[in-house]
């Protein structure tokens, strides 16, 4: 087993091996490519970001600049939007549900090192797959740690450091991010805090 599949098995791999760097240079290429399109040039950034990621659905919005190392583990579903500055370590797979909203300078780094100093100093390092959910929302500036599951429905709050899976339909926040309370009906006519809808097509 060589180094790009050990680090695709989960396994500790070296990043300098087999071909990896080579295959990060070709995605930064596209990367400066994506991120170089100016504002009007919504269809040249459609026809790119299929390029960058693994597997993208319809009517993705990603809006530049936007980093990750290969872009070939990273799997959008439909209606994703992803805001400005988002960074992906995609060196394990990277799966994010559909109609799922990622706010600005949002972090998911399935990338990681050993703790212990001469582990590290080995340059060995790991992936563990990131899995985000449908119909989450991750607010600004939220971190996302190798090996997380965030459910369904959720919300994290902005500033949030995910180390541990978080379920289905909660809101959760903080560092480290916990469970605030689960999401209910209640919910449904409150669009910030609590301010009522003024409309009737919410």
């Amino acid at each position: 087993m060589n180094h790009k599949e050990r680090m695709l098995a989960g396994l500790p791999y070296r990043a300098c091996m087999d071909g990896l760097p080579q295959e990060q240079i070709e995605n930064k290429k596209k990367l400066y490519a994506y991120n170089a399109c100016r504002p009007d040039e919504t269809e040249r950034m459609n026809a790119l970001l299929p390029q960058i990621v693994g597997e993208c659905g319809s009517r993705v919005t990603v809006l530049p600049p936007f980093r990750c190392d290969y872009g070939k583990n990273i799997v959008l579903g439909n209606d994703v939007f992803i805001n400005y500055n988002c960074v992906m370590l995609d060196v394990a797979r990277i799966s994010i549900g559909d109609r799922t909203l990622l706010g600005p300078n949002v972090c998911l780094a399935a990338a990681g090192h050993p703790i212990h100093p001469l582990s590290r100093r080995s340059g060995y390092e790991y992936g563990a797959p990131i899995t985000i959910g449908n119909d989450v929302w991750l607010g600004a500036n939220v971190v996302v740690n190798p090996g997380v599951t965030i459910g369904d429905g959720s919300v994290v709050g902005s500033g949030s450091v995910v180390t541990k899976d978080i379920p289905a339909n909660v809101v959760a926040a903080g560092n480290p991010c916990r469970v605030l309370r689960p999401i209910t009906d209640k919910d449904r006519k409150f669009y910030f805090k609590e301010k009522e809808f003024d409309v009737t097509d919410y």
